[in-house]
């Protein structure tokens, strides 16, 4: 079977999506919604830098502010306090690693990216900053823009969509253009699972995920211990990782390229088997 042979430039570094990546997560954050992922301290950073880059992570999203449900928002100065320290410390004991910073604050994706981050992850694709895009532009680097309806703060009180699938492609569509524009070539979309989307939306998305496979457009897919998933089975963020597995085969075989995941681990190990399945001849007779 042919693979879509898909490459991002991370800062010189060539990421090829021809085969599925792994970005893990690295939150610096008291008040993420699952536990495990908090992490505090040079020490801990870097030990959970190795860990996942051990592990097979291709990426490490660091994240300074919380984009929970209700989430409170911090200040610009707060989530930089957090956020270089991290990225500077990764970058130097890790120099290969490729590194990307969760922010809507263009402020903060400047500044990351001075400090050793190659990628921006917006999740409010410009919504939450007017300068986010020229931004990105500026700076050189792929933009990962996810949809939202809302903000953190109001997005689960009651989303509703004419059409779940074509408003947020004509979403996509429309901030396309206006990153072409500004000369921004490398965009990865994200759907964004559970931001501004009830439970039968978030079910809805993934059945229909391979609609968003535009032509030189990797997808994201972050559905890690989501509420989309402890809730369905009535348990918890902490208890949901065989939940999230199993919706990592599903991601995949809509099409997703990149897996934003709490456990990498698991997620490599995914991976490595849709990918040996999907090689398996159709042909009957080969076999």
């Amino acid at each position: 079977m042919l693979h879509e042979q898909t490459t991002i430039v991370c800062k010189g570094k060539i990421l090829d999506l021809a085969t599925c990546k792994v970005m893990g997560i690295l939150n610096i954050t008291p008040d993420s919604f699952y536990t495990g992922s908090r992490i505090k301290g040079e020490e801990a950073i870097l030990r959970k830098a190795e860990q996942m880059l051990e592990e097979g992570c291709s990426i490490i999203d660091v994240g300074g502010m919380s984009s929970r449900p209700s989430a409170a928002m911090v200040s610009i100065e707060e989530e930089l306090q957090r956020v270089i320290p991290a990225i500077t410390i990764i970058s130097k004991h890790f120099p290969e690693a490729i590194i990307s910073i969760d922010t809507f604050r263009a402020a903060v994706a400047k500044a990351a990216v001075e400090a050793g981050a190659s990628i921006v992850n917006d999740i409010a694709a410009g919504n939450m900053d007017d300068q986010m895009f020229k931004t990105v532009a500026a700076l050189q680097v792929p933009y990962i823009m996810m949809h939202m309806q809302g903000t953190p703060a109001t997005m689960q009180q009651n989303p509703q969509y004419e059409n779940l699938i074509t408003d947020i492609l004509d979403f996509f569509v429309w901030k396309i253009e206006q990153l072409r524009t500004l000369g921004i070539l490398d965009i990865i979309l994200d759907p964004g699972f559970g931001f501004g989307k009830t439970l039968q939306h978030n079910y809805q998305l993934l059945r229909f995920l391979h609609c968003f496979k535009l032509p030189g457009l990797p997808l994201l897919a972050g559905v890690s211990r989501k509420s989309m998933i402890y809730k369905l089975l009535d348990t918890s963020a902490e208890k949901a990782l065989n939940g999230t597995t199993a919706l990592h085969m599903l991601c995949l075989q809509e099409g997703a390229k990149i897996l934003r995941v709490h456990d990498v681990a698991p997620a490599v190990e995914c991976i490595r088997l849709w990918e040996y399945y999907r090689e398996i001849p159709v042909d009957m007779s080969s076999m």
